[in-house]
């Protein structure tokens, strides 16, 4: 593999000065921590280390990039001020930065961005311009209005200056664990995993970095293994659904990134999960993303030092508390029971003794009397229960087929 350390665009003074965050300014954004998680290296059979960048200010490691952006900046580039595209946390990366920096910005928000996204922009001090269905349709206004009135734009992973701040991802993880063996970053348009591999290889060129795609949108492995895998779709991962890579990102990701694997919706929430109840953290869907690839992939991953990076920590709550409830379900520890049974009086009052006796709690209950396929005198009971865990759920129905009630779990 080809081992070049140097990014198109940028001297090598200016990548170092960059990358170790010698301009004062940096101050502003915090060095997060990068520690072991005890409890997800067992379960991974990993040594694993996690970088924390949904703790920045802004929930995400955008800010990053923003800023590199933002310092490389002519007075008169400053002075004109800034524009960028963007629906997330690009946005606030940038409108934080420009801020503090003294320099105007502007965002534009496709119209249907949810509203609390263009609060927090707006009181970070951008103007926000809401045009466009989609981020594509949003871009093009952007460049447009940055041509007709001399702005800047800041792109939110094809720009140098913008990989070598996310480059300082992969400075502070080797500083705080010199001794990794792999790097796993998640991929979207590629300008994290591009900055960290940079960095990486410039200080421990043997490190093995491997990227993860949500397996909606391998945009970046179909270019690089030309595979032709369908790209699009709902994803958890919203913060990596990138269509088009970067052209500059996908040159550094060919030449310095050994490998990159794909993860299913199902991998992405399993990982969420896990943050937030084994290692008490918030992951939104992309920052999940090197977690799940690790649970996917043992066998890459075994008995090896094994560094990963929560990008952000932006979720909508309401996701979240589906995406929590799902993960009780596939665990057992809540289900929905379809019982067939005689439509008399006293079958509820049988049911719920017998999920009382084996110790479980009935939640709802609902009855389908009329749209089913059963004789007139016979009815679908569907009942909500909590259980301990999957064994005990199983004793639960074993003991209504016991008392003559066929039981199964509904899916619908």
């Amino acid at each position: 593999m080809p081992q070049d350390r140097a990014l198109p665009g940028l001297s090598d003074s200016d990548l170092k000065s960059i990358l170790y965050r010698e301009h004062p300014a940096w101050k502003s954004i915090a060095i997060t921590p990068c520690m072991k998680a005890e409890k997800l290296s067992t379960l991974t059979g990993c040594e694993l280390f996690v970088k924390y960048e949904n703790l920045q200010y802004t929930g995400a490691f955008k800010e990053r990039g923003a800023l590199a952006k933002l310092l490389s900046l002519t007075a008169d580039e400053k002075k004109r001020g800034v524009i960028a595209a963007s629906a997330g946390n690009h946005a606030q990366g940038v409108a934080r930065n420009a801020a503090t920096l003294g320099i105007n910005a502007t965002i534009v928000m496709p119209r249907h961005t949810p509203y609390v996204k263009v609060q927090q922009t707006e009181a970070l001090g951008a103007n926000v311009i809401l045009d466009g269905d989609d981020y594509d349709s949003a871009n093009v206004v952007a460049r447009r209005k940055c041509n007709e009135d001399g702005l800047t734009f800041v792109h939110p992973f094809d720009d140098p200056h913008v990989i070598a701040g996310q480059g300082t991802i992969g400075v502070e993880m080797l500083e705080a664990v010199p001794d990794l063996d792999i790097l796993v970053v998640p991929i979207g348009g590629g300008g994290l995993l591009s900055g960290i591999a940079i960095a990486a290889r410039r200080i421990k060129p043997d490190i093995k970095v491997i990227g993860v795609q949500a397996q909606l949108y391998p945009s970046m492995l179909n270019l690089l293994k030309d595979q032709d895998n369908p790209v699009g779709g709902m994803t958890l991962a919203e913060g990596i659904a990138v269509r088009e890579p970067g052209k500059l990102t996908r040159q550094l990701i060919a030449a310095l990134v050994d490998d990159i694997v794909m993860v299913d919706e199902r991998a992405l929430e399993s990982a969420l999960s896990l943050y937030l109840n084994v290692q008490k953290t918030l992951a939104e869907g992309a920052g999940a993303a090197g977690l799940a690839a690790i649970l996917a992939n043992p066998e890459i991953f075994a008995g090896r030092k094994v560094g990963t990076v929560i990008c952000g920590g932006n979720i909508d709550t309401r996701l979240l508390s589906s995406i929590l409830m799902r993960d009780i379900a596939r665990q057992g520890r809540m289900a929905r029971l379809r019982i067939e049974l005689l439509d008399v009086p006293g079958q509820l009052t049988k049911v719920a003794d017998i999920i009382a006796k084996a110790g479980g709690n009935v939640i709802d209950v609902s009855y389908h009397r009329i749209f089913n396929d059963l004789p007139a005198k016979a009815t679908y009971l569907d009942i909500s229960v909590e259980t301990n865990d999957r064994p005990h759920l199983d004793r639960i129905i074993e003991n209504l087929r016991a008392a003559g009630l066929a039981t199964e779990i509904a899916t619908y």
